[in-house]
C-alpha cells in the first residue's frame, strides 16, 4: 500500500486492508459495513489497481462530483467490461466523444419521439397479454423474472428495429437474440456471440440505404442524425456501439424494473388497489392514448419505489483527473470513486422506514421535500441515463394494459437472493401464478 504519510493531502478513513472495489458479491456485502465503521466517505486501497478509491454515500459530494465538476471525473473501474461487449457507445465513452454522440442521441428519446414509438410498445405487451390469458385460464406457474426479461427484450428490439427485425431473424436463420434471454451472464462467450451480430447491423442498415424505407424507430433516429456542430452523421461502427448499447442498457434494467414493480405490487393489496382506481379512472378503453399514459402518475410512483428498492444499476463508477476537494477531504488525481444508488436508496438519514415499500415517497409533495442526489436509480447530472423518460412510460403503458387484467400470487417462500454484478439482479426466478380479474 503507498504511503502517504509524507502527503498533504487529507484523505478520508479507510481500512488498512486492501480491496478491489467491483460490481461483485464480496463488494456489495462489505459496502454496509464500511459506512457503518467509517461514515460516508471510505478510502480503500486496490492492490490490484495500484490506487486509492473513495466509496462515497454522502448526497452532497454525489452532486458535486456528477453535476457541479462533472468534466473533472470520467467513467471509471469498470467500464473495460462494459466496452468488450457494448463497444464504444454513450455509456463507456468520454469526453468531446461523448458530448457529439449524446448530442446527436438525445433528440431519439424525448417526449415527441417516443409517444410515436408507444405503438410498438404496446403490441408487444398485447403479444404478452394474449399469451398470459391462456396461462391464467390453466393456472399455470409463470417464471415472472423470465416473462418480464423476454417481453423487455422485444419491446427494446421493437423501438429500435421496428418491422425490420423480422429482417434480422431472416437474414440470421433463427432469432439471433434469443441467447439474451435464455443465458443471463455476461461472460466472454456471451460477449463473443453479441459481436457477432454487427454484420446483422450492418446488413440492415446497408439495406435500409438502398431501399430507404419509412421507419419510426430508433435506428431511423440515429441513421438521420447529424451533428450540429460538425454536420456530419454518425459513421457505421459508432451507429452499430450505440445500437448495441441500447440493445443491452435499455432490455435489461427495464426488465428488472418491471420483474420488482410486479412483485411489490402483488405482495402490497393496497397499493395494487390504488393503482387499478388510478387506471380505471383514467383509461377509458384500451390501447391508452400516450397523453393518457403520461397521467398515470401513481403507477409512476409505484415504478419510481422499485426503483428505489431495487435499482438496476447498483454501483457507479467515476476517475477524478485532476485534483479535487470533497467537503473536508482531497481528492487527489486518478482517485477512483464509487458511489451505490442501493445503498444510498436504503439510508435511513435520508428515507424513514428505509426498508419498506411506499410509493407515497414520490407524491407530488415528497417529491419536492426530498433532498438533492438521495435518489439516483439513473445517475445524475449530464450523464443522466438517457432512456430514462423511455423507462417509465413503458413500464406506464405495460401496467396500464396488463394490471387491470391479471392478479399475481407469488408462490410460497420465493427466493429473493440479490445478484449484484453489473445489474441487480434476482438469482433465482420470482414464480408466481396468474389468475384473471373479475
Amino acid at each position: 500500500m503507498p504511503d502517504n504519510s509524507h502527503s498533504n493531502h487529507s484523505l478520508p478513513p479507510g481500512p488498512d486492508t486492501p480491496f478491489t472495489v467491483n460490481t461483485d458479491q464480496a463488494t456489495f456485502d462489505i459496502i454496509p459495513e464500511w459506512l457503518d465503521t467509517y461514515g460516508h466517505v471510505v478510502k480503500v486501497y486496490s492492490d490490484v489497481r495500484d490506487r486509492i478509491g473513495y466509496l462515497v454515500n454522502d448526497p452532497d459530494m454525489i452532486r458535486h462530483i456528477l453535476i457541479k465538476n462533472p468534466a473533472n471525473y470520467q467513467k471509471g473501474p469498470g467500464f473495460e467490461r462494459v466496452k468488450m461487449l457494448l463497444g464504444n457507445g454513450i455509456i463507456v465513452s468520454d469526453g468531446a466523444f461523448w458530448r457529439r454522440q449524446r448530442r446527436m442521441i438525445q433528440p431519439a428519446f424525448g417526449k415527441r419521439s417516443i409517444a410515436k414509438l408507444c405503438e410498438q410498445v404496446q403490441q408487444c405487451n398485447q403479444d404478452l397479454l394474449n399469451s398470459w390469458r391462456l396461462k391464467a385460464e390453466s393456472n399455470e406457474v409463470i417464471d415472472l423474472t423470465y416473462e418480464t426479461n423476454k417481453l423487455s427484450l422485444q419491446v427494446i428490439l421493437r423501438v429500435i428495429f421496428s418491422e425490420d427485425v423480422d429482417f434480422l431473424v431472416k437474414q440470421h436463420g433463427s432469432d439471433p437474440f434469443e441467447f439474451l434471454t435464455a443465458d443471463t451472464t455476461r461472460d466472454l462467450q456471451v460477449v463473443l456471440k453479441f459481436r457477432a451480430l454487427i454484420k446483422l447491423f450492418q446488413d440492415l442498415i446497408d439495406w435500409r440505404r438502398e431501399h430507404q424505407p419509412e421507419r419510426h424507430d430508433f435506428l431511423d433516429f440515429f441513421m438521420s442524425a447529424i451533428d450540429k456542430e460538425s454536420e456530419l452523421k454518425m459513421q457505421d461502427k459508432e451507429l452499430i456501439d450505440e445500437l448495441m448499447t441500447a440493445i443491452i442498457a435499455g432490455h435489461e434494467t427495464s426488465a428488472i424494473t418491471l420483474n420488482w414493480s410486479w412483485y411489490l405490487l402483488s405482495t402490497h393489496a393496497e397499493v395494487e388497489d390504488q393503482a387499478l382506481t388510478e387506471i380505471d379512472s383514467v383509461i377509458a378503453q384500451q390501447p391508452a392514448s400516450f397523453e393518457q399514459l403520461l397521467q398515470l402518475k401513481y403507477i409512476k410512483q409505484v415504478v419510481s419505489e422499485a426503483l428505489r428498492l431495487y435499482p438496476p444499476v447498483w454501483l457507479f463508477s467515476r476517475t477524478s483527473i485532476k485534483h479535487d476537494q470533497l467537503g473536508q477531504y482531497d481528492v487527489p488525481p486518478g482517485t477512483d470513486i464509487f458511489f451505490s444508488p442501493y445503498y444510498m436508496h436504503r439510508h435511513p438519514e435520508h428515507w424513514e422506514n428505509a426498508e419498506e415499500f411506499d410509493p407515497d415517497r414520490f407524491n407530488a409533495v415528497n417529491d419536492k421535500q426530498r433532498a438533492n442526489q438521495v435518489y439516483i436509480p439513473f445517475s445524475s447530472g449530464p450523464r443522466r441515463c438517457i432512456g430514462d423518460f423511455f423507462a417509465i412510460v413503458e413500464s406506464q403503458l405495460h401496467f396500464g394494459m396488463m394490471l387491470p387484467e391479471f392478479q399475481m400470487q407469488v408462490v410460497e417462500n420465493p427466493s429473493l437472493e440479490l445478484e449484484p454484478f453489473i445489474n441487480l439482479r434476482v438469482k433465482e426466478g420470482i414464480k408466481v401464478t396468474l389468475s384473471k380479474r373479475q
